[in-house]
């Protein structure tokens, strides 16, 4: 039974949508509420490049601005916003070189704490009685992290969910993982370094054959069929193959991380940074015991509060959304004081 749970082996990890053939799986109630609450859309240029830019609620409540992770979008964010939206003013944003923003031709820390920055003015998060809470997953918690520690006024607070630090996998852990995968009856080539792409994305022919291919990194079995549809539709843009004929590719920029400079983040050890509190999944391959990144007690204040979603993975909104939502509005509600 375990090795059927194995997200490195299972086929639910590795092609959750396949076995919809195109068709969308059915949401529940409170998922297709949430999406009926639709977000102001509109594009903001910060630094010569167009970032998507998602918003929700009345101008001048108190904002929260959300970040997604590597390789994501802002839609990630769009079945949790509208749950704050009757409080706060809510802001999501595309990071350049994914979901509909431009693409760059270098990425830094620098560059998307600009663009943090720039999208919370452009949606009013600032108009409010106080600086905005700053609320990111995975690489968009680093760079919330980054943001808090070399731009504390521009926040009230960050939360990060479960952003792991130490940067991508290294050769050995990467071989560590692959033997690890191939002795549990997985396929070998999961794992790659994600700094090493050297090629476009493929492009399939049609939608349904896109779908098939989406799966989580690192891989895990979705808590939500829906939701996983919901964001790997939004990931993908149409597109003309070389013979003319129409077909579907990933929005992200499949060079972004070797065109992203990451030394920035190496000298924030020690620094004062603005209030942190980090949210993560109790099962997640980063940031639980043994997993491939920990929270770096030499980075995180060790004041910053801790709080572990049950039975969940590290895609947390994926698996679960409800239990990320009232973990988000008990936090907001008492901290930071």
């Amino acid at each position: 039974m375990a090795d059927d749970l194995d997200p490195r082996n299972s086929p639910a990890a590795q092609s959750p949508l396949a076995e919809f053939h195109g068709a969308q799986p059915a949401g529940q109630i409170w998922f297709d509420a949430a999406l009926a609450r639709a977000p102001e859309r509109s594009v903001v240029s910060v630094l010569g490049a167009d970032i998507e830019l998602l918003a929700w609620g009345t101008r001048g409540k108190p904002g929260l601005l959300f970040v997604h992770g590597n390789s994501a979008h802002a839609d990630w964010w769009s079945f949790i916003a509208p749950f704050f939206s009757d409080d706060y003013r809510v802001a999501a944003l595309s990071l350049s070189g994914m979901g509909a923003s431009d693409w760059r031709e270098t990425y830094s820390f620098e560059t998307y704490a600009q663009e943090l920055h720039g999208c919370a003015w452009a949606a009013g998060l600032y108009d409010g009685p106080e600086a905005p809470v700053f609320i990111g997953h995975s690489f968009g918690g680093a760079v919330v992290f980054y943001s808090a520690t070399r731009y504390p006024e521009w926040m009230r607070a960050g939360i990060l969910v479960d952003t792991g630090f130490g940067g991508p996998p290294n050769a050995e852990e990467i071989a560590r993982m692959e033997n690890e995968t191939i002795a549990a009856g997985g396929a070998p080539g999961r794992w790659r370094d994600p700094f090493a792409r050297d090629k476009p994305h493929r492009v399939y022919a049609t939608l349904a054959e896109a779908l098939a291919r989406f799966r989580f990194m690192p891989p895990q079995i979705p808590g939500d069929l829906a939701i996983t549809d919901f964001i790997a539709r939004r990931a993908l843009k149409r597109v003309l193959q070389p013979d003319g004929s129409p077909g579907w590719t990933w929005r992200f920029d499949p060079m972004m991380m070797p065109k992203f400079n990451q030394d920035e983040f190496k000298d924030l050890a020690g620094r004062d940074v603005a209030r942190i509190a980090h949210i993560v999944g109790e099962r997640s391959a980063l940031t639980a015991p043994g997993g491939l990144r920990r929270d770096m007690p030499d980075l995180m204040p060790a004041s910053a509060p801790r709080i572990v979603i049950p039975d969940s993975a590290h895609h947390v909104m994926a698996d679960q959304p409800l239990a990320l939502v009232a973990a988000l509005r008990t936090l907001l509600a008492v901290w930071p004081a």
